[in-house]
């Protein structure tokens, strides 16, 4: 038999002997499909999510103000059903020592941590900066890690997916 024919019996065969164990979805199903997707609880399951701020140059404040709103946005699209900490070191530190004077990002700050963000400083770029608790706005000693690369390390080694705005 020439090996076209073969294809053809093996196709047909496999037609025969399967039927409804293959479906096919076009490029056109698929998308309405995802658009159609409601964004409710059975949509998004339970995520664990950590969010790097390292800074963002030139503007630190404007960074960090951007990250967290797609915080924000991360907690409306799960309807809260996420575990976010956001790990800040470097330049990412600095927004916590302007918000000591800054009313607006320091309203930003609280607002994350009413919603269960939470916020881990690198205890590294404290001593750099010659910071101490005191020095910072809403930050206890329980959210100082001994380094901040480190610990983002150790959140995906827990499971958490790694964000980086």
């Amino acid at each position: 038999m020439p090996p076209f024919s073969r294809l053809l019996v093996s196709v047909a065969a496999v037609a025969v002997l399967a039927p409804g164990c293959v479906h096919v979805v076009s490029e056109t199903d698929s998308r309405a499909a995802t658009a159609a997707a409601p964004a409710s609880d059975s949509y998004y399951q339970f995520q664990k999510v950590v969010y790097q701020n390292s800074g963002g140059l030139p503007d630190d404040r404007a960074y960090f103000l951007r990250v967290l709103r797609n915080i924000g946005a991360h907690l409306t699209a799960t309807e809260g059903e996420v575990e976010i900490r956001l790990v800040s070191f470097s330049g990412g530190v600095k927004v916590f020592q302007l918000a000591k004077a800054d009313p607006e990002l320091a309203k930003a700050i609280d607002a994350a941590l009413a919603k269960g963000v939470r916020l881990l400083v690198c205890s590294n770029t404290m001593r750099a900066l010659n910071l101490t608790i005191d020095d910072v706005h809403g930050i206890t000693q329980d959210d100082i890690v001994p380094s901040g690369v480190a610990e983002l390390a150790r959140l995906q080694g827990m499971g958490f997916a790694y964000i980086h705005p």
